[in-house]
């Protein structure tokens, strides 16, 4: 009798220890699976992003002239291709020649920067490190990879158009595909998840596309009343990074404070001013707009969260790690925290 009970104990410990290597084993697989296709899994959030702004302007649209669904979704993206191609038609001249003016000026203004700073002891040492060969070489390689991607820039924006148009033209086939493949008892809390996430993702959407309206204009009212070299540029580069949370609005700052240095210090710090207050000003309007619609992601995981995508995906992976923290926040409060409420209550 003993014997047999041993050798049961001994069977039930190894299927144990087998079990535990096969899960261990598969979640292996996962993670070298996800980290191959983990540029692809951006590809298609960012494509998804463009078919929830397609979708939220022909909402609009439909709710604002009563016209039937297929009409105003197709006004929402054929009129979008439209104004920008209109945009891009109408301002491309003057852009172009402040591109121009913009790259004979960098370099002269360059120069007198590096001038000011030999001025001073702190100004050497920056310009000792950054003349370091070594250094230079790990600041290229740094940005090297963070402009790089799986299919190359090209490449990547083609694969994002066209998962957007498939998303935009059959939304519907796709989040029941998603919501097909829980069991019944769960299909009403995986809807629930599903439209939390489009609430909260057309929510930054407007708050994103809202910051680079105002901030442009605002920076380029400013920068043309102070006489700032391509005003109009400097103002869409700050409008366009400005995607890209915390460290988009220092990198735009960047070329503007060094245009107004080359006029005088004191206008470089009334830029330098602009830009901050700017800054303010639309962080403090946007933000209460969409307010209870998007979750108040705490700004130390935001930064964290983008310093890590960076790493991981570059540039994409920058501009995607908001949208894709409020996502994990939505999930971990649907599956985690309300489930451990509803149990404590």
């Amino acid at each position: 009798m003993t014997d047999k009970n041993t050798t049961k104990e001994d069977l039930s410990y190894v299927q144990k220890v087998w079990s535990t290597v096969g899960i261990v084993a598969f979640l292996v697989i996962l993670i070298l699976i996800a980290r191959v296709a983990f540029n692809v899994l951006l590809m298609m959030l960012a494509g998804s992003l463009i078919a929830v702004y397609f979708h939220g302007l022909g909402d609009i649209i439909q709710r604002k002239t009563k016209m039937k669904r297929g009409p105003a979704m197709g006004i929402s993206v054929v009129g979008s291709f439209l104004i920008l191609a209109a945009l891009l038609w109408f301002m491309g001249t003057k852009i172009q020649a402040q591109i121009a003016e913009l790259s004979d000026s960098l370099p002269h203004t360059i120069s007198n920067a590096r001038a000011k700073l030999a001025e001073t002891s702190l100004g050497q040492k920056v310009l000792d490190y950054l003349s370091d060969d070594g250094n230079s070489q790990k600041m290229f390689t740094t940005a090297q990879h963070f402009f790089s991607t799986s299919f190359g820039v090209m490449g990547n924006i083609y694969v994002i158009f066209l998962l957007s148009i498939f998303f935009t033209v059959n939304p519907s086939m796709y989040k029941n595909g998603i919501i097909m493949m829980f069991r019944p008892k769960h299909k009403e809390l995986a809807t629930c998840v599903m439209d939390r996430l489009s609430l909260s993702l057309k929510a930054w959407l407007k708050t994103t596309m809202l910051s680079i309206v105002l901030i442009s204009i605002f920076l380029f009212t400013g920068l043309s009343i102070m006489g700032i070299p391509a005003a109009l540029v400097l103002a869409l580069f700050a409008g366009m990074l400005k995607i890209v949370p915390n460290f988009g609005s220092l990198v735009a700052m960047i070329p503007g404070v060094l245009l107004a240095l080359t006029i005088s210090t004191d206008t470089a710090i009334i830029v330098t001013l602009l830009y901050v207050v700017s800054q303010t000003i639309v962080s403090s309007v946007i933000t209460p707009i969409v307010q209870n619609r998007m979750i108040n992601l705490p700004p130390a995981l935001t930064i964290v969260s983008q310093i890590i995508m960076g790493t991981l995906s570059g540039a994409l992976g920058v501009i995607l790690a908001v949208p894709l923290l409020a996502i994990v926040f939505i999930l971990v409060d649907e599956l985690y925290v309300k489930k451990i409420n509803r149990e404590a209550a």
